[in-house]
């Protein structure tokens, strides 16, 4: 069962929604991408999938679409909202930041100085569509700290086989930046969110979860 909480940023009121775990063995925080909310398919199968296996899953909705604008404002202020949300929840449990496509650029922004246990990067935008020599990769590496990438097979801004050799990537065949797939192919759109769940859940369980230093 879903929960909800106002939070006070530097630039509005942001929306923090927690689908808590009953026995919680790490917090998954996330963020949105620059023209939607906090309802997307993925971030709506994690927060619904997750908190039965351990994980609880809170999505924050930034200032500007609380406030019912269409358009992100600055990446700073997308800091500024997630450390407002960090700041505000403290767990007890392993941190692991994340978000989709803008979000997910914030969170590797964000990440360590949070101290975050991992970073979750949604559909990462290594760069603009059809401009591939304005990439963002160091952006992503300057997370340091464990990371996962799940991105669709056909995302324009960023296949798969562009993203840097070291890194932790999960793909869902043939989706695209929003993760949808098409009508006829590999995958339907529950069987593409079930891989997002799934990969999630095994790298949390596997490299922040089984990481953790014992107190």
């Amino acid at each position: 069962m879903s929960s909800e909480l106002r939070i006070a940023t530097p630039h509005g009121e942001g929306r923090l929604v927690t689908d808590r775990s009953r026995h919680p063995i790490a917090t998954l925080l996330l963020s949105h991408g620059a023209g939607n909310g906090i309802d997307t398919r993925d971030l709506s199968a994690l927060a619904a999938s997750l908190p039965r296996h351990g994980i609880s899953v809170l999505r924050f909705e930034q200032p500007w679409k609380v406030a019912g604008r269409k358009i992100a404002t600055a990446p700073a202020t997308l800091d500024a909202g997630l450390r407002a949300a960090a700041d505000r929840i403290r767990p007890r449990t392993p941190l692991v930041v994340g978000g989709r496509s803008a979000g997910a650029r914030s969170a590797a922004r964000c990440a360590r100085d949070l101290g975050a246990a991992g970073c979750l990067a949604l559909a990462f935008p290594l760069h603009p569509p059809g401009r591939p020599e304005r990439s963002r990769r160091a952006e992503l590496l300057e997370a340091r700290v464990p990371a996962l990438v799940i991105q669709g097979e056909r995302d324009p801004m960023g296949a798969p086989s562009e993203f840097p050799q070291g890194l932790d990537l999960a793909v869902v065949p043939g989706a695209d930046h929003g993760f949808k797939v098409p009508r006829r192919g590999e995958l339907t759109e529950d069987e593409a969110m079930a891989v997002i769940v799934e990969a999630t859940l095994e790298w949390i369980v596997r490299e922040v979860v089984g990481n953790q230093s014992p107190h």
